[in-house]
């Protein structure tokens, strides 16, 4: 087995899903206490077409698969947390579900931010000014918006699966033996977490913006619609390289606000949560990946 290969995952509901290099792992508490547990091969995408590896491209790759997958994964923990007598959720169900969080996220992170200041262009000279302004408010947007579903019951123990994960991984690193009393030693807070990577893409996208210059309302929502592929290939990149040098003093200043982030997307788990990450990322250890080439995707800790 691949020691240095970069584990990481997602919390789902009830559960956390991990990713390896050949395999990803499902773990739900079911509401009877017991732990399901399942498995699936992950797509060779990235084997058929080799040119997905390559850097800034891999990113975009990255963000779609993980899109998908944790779609899926979504679907099935929902339905594997559900009581026997409850009715499951169909795809369908679960699909408009994130077609509609999606296109509110579009409108929300990205349409509105963008609207607001083409509307005080008169009073922001320049595209670097603009874009400076639209940044800070699509980054305030997001505090808020996480802030205020951090406040729901069911978000926060997400949050708290979030945490677990992320502990895990870390005692995983750290070269420790997965027991409760190891995880739950260690940081809530991991470089390569996927809040970093939001921010690190809201704080790259107000350079790469201001490269497309002024226009109208409909050029700039659309002309950054189109360049998000170049934005998330750049922060990917950002985000390997602060995994693979976390620690290192002059890294640390750089990712530190990522981090902070983190504050408001996880949670300190209970053990029993704890038990549930432990689990997922136990099954895919348990796998003999000893030959198995390192993907691109799934690579970022949640």
């Amino acid at each position: 087995m691949n020691k240095k290969f970069p584990y990481g995952g997602m919390a789902v509901i009830e559960g956390v899903m991990m990713r390896g290099p050949a395999k990803t792992s499902i773990a739900v508490r079911k509401s009877d206490g017991s732990i399901q547990l399942d498995e699936q091969p992950n797509s060779d995408w990235s084997k058929r077409w080799p040119f997905l590896k390559w850097p800034f491209i891999r990113g975009s790759f990255v963000m779609i698969e993980s899109l998908a997958v944790g779609m899926k994964m979504l679907n099935y923990s929902a339905n594997m947390a559900l009581d026997e007598d409850e009715e499951e959720l169909s795809f369908w169900e679960i699909l408009i579900t994130m077609v509609v969080a999606f296109g509110l996220a579009i409108l929300l992170f990205m349409v509105l931010p963008t609207a607001i200041v083409h509307y005080l262009q008169d009073y922001l000279r320049g595209p670097w000014a603009q874009n400076l302004v639209e940044g800070f408010i699509r980054i305030v947007f997001f505090f808020v918006y996480v802030l205020s579903i951090g406040r729901m019951p069911d978000i926060t123990r997400v949050f708290m699966y979030h945490g677990a994960e992320h502990k895990t991984i870390f005692a995983y690193e750290a070269g420790q033996a997965l027991t409760v009393e190891n995880v739950k030693q260690h940081s809530t807070l991991h470089p390569r977490c996927g809040t970093s990577f939001l921010l690190i893409v809201m704080i790259i996208s107000i350079v790469v913006f201001a490269l497309l210059g002024e226009g109208t309302l409909w050029y700039r929502v659309w002309s950054r619609l189109a360049v998000l592929p170049v934005v998330a290939g750049l922060g990917y990149e950002f985000l390997k390289m602060s995994g693979k040098y976390y620690g290192q003093g002059w890294l640390n200043f750089i990712i530190a606000p990522g981090l902070w982030m983190q504050r408001l997307t996880t949670r300190e788990p209970d053990e029993n949560q704890i038990e549930v990450a432990i689990a997922a990322l136990q099954r895919l250890l348990d796998e003999d990946c000893q030959n198995m080439p390192e993907p691109q995707a799934g690579s970022a800790a949640g």
